[in-house]
């Protein structure tokens, strides 16, 4: 590619990055009172948020509904050609409606209007134009205006889907702070996911439990390095019947070998152990194994029991899975 198409399209790119900037900027600064209510209609409503569109603004609702679902607001999206021919009996008189249309003067949106009414539905609706007729039987409407679109065209709904993306973000962010919505939360609506993961798992469902690589004080540097080996875990840990001495690394292997060089093979385990190794419980949530293991800047801990006895090793990886 030459270089004058190359700084054409670089010049595209910036040009649109920048139009949808500067509609978010005027989104910010005409954010009010109307938005507030919105907040407030969906926070208090009994049943679910039910968020339709059409074309590019369902495709949006689609988005806006499912990020409102996985941050505690109940929500759905319902097709307004299906609804229209059967699914409306999906809306229940407890629900509220949460309408995209950015013209405000969709058919489809609008054929289903009159039953959200007769059913006694809260209608909040999207659009770009407060005098579309949408907008006028919303009983809270959100302006979404642009100037015009990022596309070169000024056709294709670029810009204006950006301004709706980001007003739904904000909705979906102002409800979570209503719920006082906490990371635990989330990860509940998200269990597959890493953050639900390490937030509702323990230690003791991922740990290492069976054959641990336990060797006595004295054992030889011989010894150790096939203990090491064998175990798997890239460490040893020391005892003395149920007592924990301290742990050795293959890391603290390899700098005993440049060390001690000729006196290597004549070390014993318990002389390069690092002492009081750092410990854990199993009924702990493995978000918790990951804050000691970034703060000590270690990859293990030995799990112990009430008693202090060792009962199992967990490892970052264990936690990153």
């Amino acid at each position: 590619m030459d270089t004058e198409k190359r700084n054409e399209i670089l010049d595209l790119a910036h040009e649109t990055i920048r139009t949808e900037a500067e509609a978010l900027q005027h989104l910010e600064t005409t954010i009010g009172d109307n938005f507030v209510a919105a907040v407030e209609a969906i926070f208090e409503c009994r049943g679910k948020l039910i968020v339709t569109g059409m074309g590019k603004s369902g495709l949006i609702g689609r988005k806006i509904a499912a990020t409102l679902a996985s941050t505690g607001t109940p929500s759905f999206f319902l097709h307004p050609g299906e609804a229209f021919h059967g699914d409306l009996g999906m809306i229940s008189p407890e629900d509220t409606v949460l309408a995209l249309s950015y013209s405000g003067e969709t058919d489809e949106i609008l054929k289903i209007v009159p039953f959200i009414q007769s059913n006694g539905n809260k209608l909040i609706s999207m659009t770009g134009n407060d005098h579309s007729s949408l907008a006028r039987n919303s009983d809270i409407h959100l302006n979404v205006a642009v100037n015009h679109e990022a596309c070169i065209l000024h056709l294709a709904p670029t810009t204006s889907t950006t301004v709706q993306i980001a007003l739904g973000d904000a909705l979906a962010v102002a409800l979570m702070k209503l719920r006082h919505f906490t990371s635990i939360d989330f990860a509940r609506l998200h269990p597959g996911g890493s953050l639900g993961r390490r937030l509702l798992m323990t230690v003791g469902n991922v740990m290492h439990r069976e054959n641990l690589p336990v060797v006595p004080p004295d054992t030889s540097a011989k010894d150790m390095i096939h203990a090491v080996s064998k175990g798997g875990l890239g460490l040893i840990v020391i005892c003395e019947g149920d007592e924990i001495l301290g742990i050795v690394t293959d890391g603290d292997i390899r700098r005993a070998m440049e060390r001690r060089q000729s006196e290597f093979f004549s070390i014993r385990a318990i002389d390069i152990a690092t002492r009081n190794p750092k410990t854990i419980r199993p009924g702990e949530k493995l978000i918790e194994a990951e804050k000691l293991m970034t703060q000590y800047k270690i990859g293990s801990l030995l799990v112990t029991d009430e008693q202090g006895k060792l009962v199992g090793v967990i490892q970052i990886y264990d936690i990153k899975l």
